[in-house]
């Protein structure tokens, strides 16, 4: 395919120091009625994705997309594939969610050598490698920093016991949400005596891991009395080892979360979970929105930031009727 050059999509990067670096060759995006598109999936093993994936499906029709999807099924290298077949059908533009920072980054280079602009859709890559404005046009998503703060934040506030014993239930090894979520919890208990994290292992993002890494570390950790889970599919897991061992979730187990799904808000609603920090999966409409901004010539910002709500007992039941 023949390379296209800038034409007035010009952009920028902010990097960790706050400098900008003008970007380099982005490719630009006609304006016209139709656009093929690809949206290359990392899996659809989980709520949050499947909810992911049906919010471009159910976009598509209303901003021109003739759309192809695809599934990695949790392979970063099946990703890879399917961003190289999509390059090779000769797509418009590309929505891609890497499943972790650094594999994927050879494939978005790849795409934009070959002319088609770039957005990454809820997590990003290694900002050291690839920077948004330069390699790609932006990153679409939550500040997940903030969430795992939020999280952290919410935990210290309403926990009432003497001493918080936690465990900590992290997403795919690699991935920006798990490596954010992490940080942002860990700094907010960092220096504060009464909590301590016990151990943090992986459950992959997935019900079932969380539920068995759950069980393995209950043995470990009998006197653990927070759970903090990077997604509501471990933390439903969670619950379920907790409550196979005996253990009273909601009473003498705290549980923390992210994402909002219906399955954690029912949870907050029967007591068995504190707080889930939202983490949005409808990126349709945002993504038709800033793929537009893009064609018109209009300089995107490096992150185009998702704002996220907190639920607790106080709210969850008026928002499940909304959740996914």
């Amino acid at each position: 395919m023949k390379r296209r050059s800038l034409l007035g999509a010009t952009a920028f990067a902010v990097l960790g120091l706050g400098s900008l670096v003008q970007a380099q060759d982005l490719p630009p995006l006609e304006q016209k009625d139709s656009y093929t598109v690809g949206f290359a999936q990392s899996e659809s093993n989980n709520p949050w994705r499947i909810a992911e994936t049906k919010s471009f499906q159910d976009t598509a029709a209303s901003c021109g997309w003739n759309l192809i999807v695809t599934d990695a099924g949790g392979s970063a290298a099946k990703q890879v594939a399917d961003v190289d077949s999509m390059i090779a059908q000769g797509i418009d533009v590309l929505f891609l969610p890497p499943r972790e920072e650094s594999p994927l980054i050879p494939a978005v280079m790849r795409a934009k050598a070959a002319g088609i602009p770039v957005f990454l859709v809820d997590r990003s890559v290694d900002p050291n490698v690839a920077q948004a404005g330069r390699d790609y046009v932006a990153f679409l998503g939550s500040d997940f920093v903030d969430q795992g703060r939020r999280a952290a934040e919410y935990m210290m506030e309403n926990f009432e016991g003497e001493q918080g014993l936690i465990i900590q239930l992290e997403g795919t090894t690699g991935s920006s949400p798990a490596n954010d979520r992490k940080r942002g919890f860990d700094e907010a208990v960092a220096g504060n005596d009464k909590f301590q994290i016990l151990e943090s292992r992986t459950g992959d993002f997935a019900r079932d891991e969380g539920r068995r890494v759950m069980e393995t570390l209950l043995q470990a950790h009998p006197d653990v009395n927070i759970v903090y889970a990077h997604n509501d599919e471990m933390a439903i897991g969670a619950i379920q080892a907790l409550e196979a061992a005996g253990r009273t979730p909601g009473q003498d187990v705290m549980v923390v979360s992210i994402d909002g799904t219906r399955d954690a808000l029912q949870a907050i609603i029967d007591g068995k979970m504190a707080v889930t920090v939202e983490s949005s999966p409808f990126f349709g409409p945002l993504s038709c929105e800033t793929m537009k901004r893009y064609a018109a010539g209009e300089t995107i910002e490096p992150w185009v930031k998702v704002e996220d709500r907190i639920f607790t007992a106080e709210n969850a039941a008026e928002h499940i009727d909304e959740a996914y």
